[in-house]
Parts: C-alpha cells; structure tokens; sequence
C-alpha cells in the first residue's frame, strides 16, 4: 500500500492516466492526494474532473478550482478567455462536479503521518494548527449558502498581510489567498502577487515563503502552485509537487513513504497535451 500526493493536474486528463500507469496505480492497496489545480488551462478539464473525484482519496482546492466554483456559484462573467473548463459548465453532470469540488478543504493535516498537503503552503507566521483551524473557516463557507456571496468576494489582493482582528469577508480572502496564491512573503507575512518566477527573481524585502523558519519544522508539507520551482524548494520536509504539466513540463506523483517522485512528460505521449 503507498499513498502519492500529485500536483497542479490542470486539465491534463491523459498525462494524469500515463502518470497513473507509471506508479502501478492500484485502487484497491493504494491512496492518491491531490494538491488543487485539478481544472483549467490543460485540454480536458472534465474527465480529468470526473476521473479525479472517482480515484482521489485526499485533495485540496486550489485557485482554479475556486475559481471555477466562483463562475459556477457565483457570477459567469469572472470566466477569462484563458480559462478551458467549459466543458465542465456544460456538462450534464455539472450540478454533481461542482457539488463534490466545494466539499474539499483548503488543506489536509495528518497529525498521525506528519503530513500536510495544501495548495501553495503554510506561511511561517501560522503553526499548522493554527493554518488547520483557518482553513476550516473558508471551508465552512463554501459549503454553506454563503457560498455565493463568498465567491463574489474572493478575488483581490487585500489585505495582503494577516491580523487576527480581521473579519468578515477579508479575512476569508487572506485566508484563501495565504493557501492558495502565496509564493513570496516578507518576515511579517506580506504577500507579494506578481512574481511567478524562480526564487531568485523575489521582489526586494520578499522570499519564498519556505525560506523561513517555520513553527513545526517536523511535520512534512506537500504544496503545488509554483511550476517556476520544477518541484525542488531546497528545503528538507517541504515537497514542491507543481512540475509544470500544463506548461510543457510534466505531472509528478511524490510517494508519501519515502518521498520518491515519478514523473510523466508530455513529450513521452504521441502527442502534447498541454
């Protein structure tokens, strides 16, 4: 029995099968956790979707799937002209898709494997309790009939620095955006949005937030997000997953046992994918 933590799958439905072949996937021995980003710009966001909510054992949201919840929940006119789940809105199983989607949580902590698993990672200015805790609130949300008017509220980048004395709506959004769009933090724990690349193009006063001490260094944090990495932080215990599938890269599966990683390249298909 082993379990995998796959990254940012995005729409790439067959590298996701060929990852599958490549693990020796067995449904009835072995565990799959995926790390958000299951939709969007990839070519087949639906059966990556259905094929997904069938195999997964854990998965966390991550900001395209929000995203896709914000057009299905909320108001169609946040679709982009990048975005390729379509297919999804469309589909005669929508209804049911977008029903399991907003069941996720925004991180899963395992107290009895050390493991957490989120979208974009754990900022150093939260422990993992607290980061749990916080999770649940957004989680509460969504699913609830708030859910709404949560959506038309999730996008935009204040406050960018968390306080506890924060409410309401904004302080569902720095949650969400701690978990989901974080790259770059300063030691206070501001959010930079606008760098995307490696970690030697961080704004100045910013670092990757995994370059900080953080409060419960024993515990194992998987986290996807940020192709730029190709699935190396540098860092003992924190597990980039994200290895660019979608941008010509390819998909990884990390074995949770002893942290080896298995990778499919689009180029090992006939033809590209993503």
């Amino acid at each position: 029995m082993a379990t995998y933590v796959i990254g940012d799958v995005q729409g790439c439905y067959r590298p996701l099968l060929r990852l599958l072949e490549k693990i020796a996937y067995d449904p009835d021995k072995d565990k799959l956790w995926f790390a958000g980003d299951l939709v969007n710009r990839g070519p087949d966001s639906l059966n990556t979707l259905r094929l997904i909510k069938e195999i997964a054992h854990k998965a966390v949201l991550g900001n395209h799937d929000l995203h896709l919840l914000a057009c299905f929940y909320g108001n169609e006119s946040s679709i982009r002209k990048k975005d390729t789940f379509a297919d999804i809105l469309n589909a005669p199983d929508c209804e049911e898709l977008m029903e399991w989607l907003r069941q996720l949580p925004l991180m899963v902590y395992s107290k009895k494997k050390k493991t957490v698993m989120t979208h974009a990672g754990v900022p150093h200015i939260w422990s993992v309790e607290k980061a749990f805790a916080l999770s649940k609130e957004v989680s509460k949300v969504i699913k609830s009939e708030d859910a709404p008017d949560f959506f038309d509220a999730m996008y935009g980048n204040s406050p960018d620095r968390w306080c506890d004395e924060l409410s309401g709506q904004a302080r569902l959004r720095v949650i969400t955006n701690y978990l989901t769009r974080m790259r770059f933090i300063t030691a206070a724990g501001s959010l930079d949005f606008s760098a995307k690349e490696t970690v030697d193009h961080a704004p100045e006063g910013y670092q990757p937030w995994f370059r900080f001490d953080r409060k419960n260094p024993e515990i194992c944090q998987y986290f996807g997000h940020w192709a730029a990495l190709e699935g190396d932080t540098g860092v003992s215990g924190i597990l980039a997953t994200d290895t660019g599938c979608v941008w010509g890269g390819s998909l990884s599966a990390i074995k949770v046992r002893n942290q080896v990683r298995t990778s499919c390249s689009c180029s090992e298909l006939s033809e590209p994918q993503c």
